[in-house]
């Protein structure tokens, strides 16, 4: 009689849609795979997006300030922009649910997207620069999506949660820069610059990811997490594993990870397209390397996913460490005009961050609780975006008072920092 009481307050706690899934670990394994193929959709316009920016940001900077020492700078910002993008969506996730989070996040990198190329067919560096700071809202955004799908992951799925999301990002990410000559040629059809022709495209990109959110994310991941650890004990036997405390350890190993891994590729990726640029490549060899860049940086996610999960998250940290080391390693010793070395030295460079990116990002999840995970989440992705934004900020300038080559071996010696990294949070 005492139990069915229980059971009575506990319904009427909870809206009559949400308790179903608090009963049945099948409605759960369900929303989960229902969450990972709205997740996954999402994503696919989600890094056509982002392609944009990394492709083209540099080089529509240099073409409009007629320098290359600010070139860093487009990076920046729409790392910057990501930054405070990450707590904000972070935030709104965990009061609202990641389906109004995630939604407005793209939705505004759509506007900053658009305001770009305005700026383009204006000339305006000002509005440039702001609108490069908004669109960092879709960038963000497109990183954070990647929790959703493990909200309703027992511990054993995380990182192969993850590594869905982010392989169908290379749908998107690696068509986008393979359009630039394309929606260069459109955009020049109609009166716009060619270098804002991928805007275009990511105005759409982040308009469809935000709108395929808000639609379909129903019922909320997150929403349903937290309600499901809510439960008393005796009657949360669930698909979920809880984890009853929070691990600060693990949190800023997890963190440290990811934001390392994202200084050095992005410090070597922007300076790329301007290193090729000044030794002859043009845009669409550019695009290639980019290209193959990021298809290095999402589509190996299955197989990292099952390696983290199987062979362990602090083993593949590692490994991002020692292939990021061989990246700069080839970045700064290859002939400017190799092509073969330049994908190459790209690939390595994608494949360590996704190597970092995953296991950092299972080492945050298991380390956090669904009552503060979102919010905690949002906040180690500013870390990470203020790390991109300073190598964003500091390749420009190493570039323009040294040399590449100079650059990309400062990110092999940075990478080496994982290893320390990841034997300190292995101490009890």
């Amino acid at each position: 009689m005492i139990l069915q009481d229980e059971r009575a307050k506990e319904a009427a706690r909870h809206p009559a849609w949400l308790q179903p899934y608090l009963d049945s670990p099948e409605k759960q394994k369900q929303l989960y795979k229902k969450t990972l193929f709205i997740v996954i959709l999402s994503q696919i316009f989600g890094g056509a997006g982002l392609a944009a920016g990394i492709t083209v940001g540099a080089l529509l900077a240099q073409d409009m300030l007629g320098t290359d020492s600010m070139t860093g700078f487009p990076t920046a910002l729409f790392t910057l922009g990501s930054a405070v993008s990450a707590l904000l969506v972070g935030r709104l996730s965990q009061r609202f649910g990641r389906r109004t989070g995630l939604a407005a996040g793209f939705w505004a990198g759509a506007v900053g997207a658009a305001g770009v190329v305005a700026a383009a067919v204006a000339n305006s560096i000002v509005l440039l620069f702001v609108s490069l700071f908004i669109y960092g809202a879709g960038t963000a955004t497109n990183l954070q999506a990647r929790y959703a799908g493990t909200d309703m992951a027992a511990s054993t799925q995380r990182a192969m949660a993850v590594s869905l999301a982010m392989v169908s990002t290379t749908f998107g990410a690696v068509a986008g820069p393979n359009l630039v000559e394309i929606m260069g040629g459109f955009a020049h059809s109609i009166g716009i610059p060619a270098l804002a022709g991928p805007f275009i495209l990511a105005v759409a990109a982040f308009s469809l990811a935000g709108l395929v959110l808000f639609v379909f994310l129903r019922p909320d991941p997150l929403i349903v997490a937290k309600a499901i650890v809510a439960k008393p004990k005796e009657e949360n036997v669930v698909h979920l594993a809880v984890e009853p405390i929070v691990n600060k350890r693990g949190i800023v190993a997890g963190a440290s990870v990811m934001v390392l891994t994202q200084l050095v590729m992005v410090a070597i990726m922007t300076m790329t397209p301007v290193h090729m640029g000044h030794h002859g490549h043009g845009l669409g060899e550019v695009g290639l390397v980019i290209g193959f860049h990021v298809g290095a940086m999402y589509l190996p996610s299955l197989i990292t996913g099952v390696l983290v999960d199987k062979v362990g998250r602090k083993v593949m940290a590692v490994a991002a460490g020692a292939v990021l080391l061989a990246a700069g390693l080839v970045s700064a010793f290859a002939p400017a005009d190799s092509m073969v070395l330049s994908v190459i030295a790209l690939v390595l460079l994608g494949l360590g961050w996704n190597f970092g990116l995953i296991s950092s990002t299972a080492i945050i999840v298991d380390a956090t609780h669904p009552s503060n995970r979102a919010k905690t989440q949002g906040s180690v992705d500013v870390l990470v975006a203020l790390a991109g934004a300073s190598g964003g900020v500091l390749s420009g300038i190493v570039v323009a008072h040294s040399s590449y080559a100079a650059l990309s071996l400062a990110g092999a010696m940075l990478s080496l920092l994982l290893i320390p990294m990841v034997i300190w949070s292995r101490q009890s």
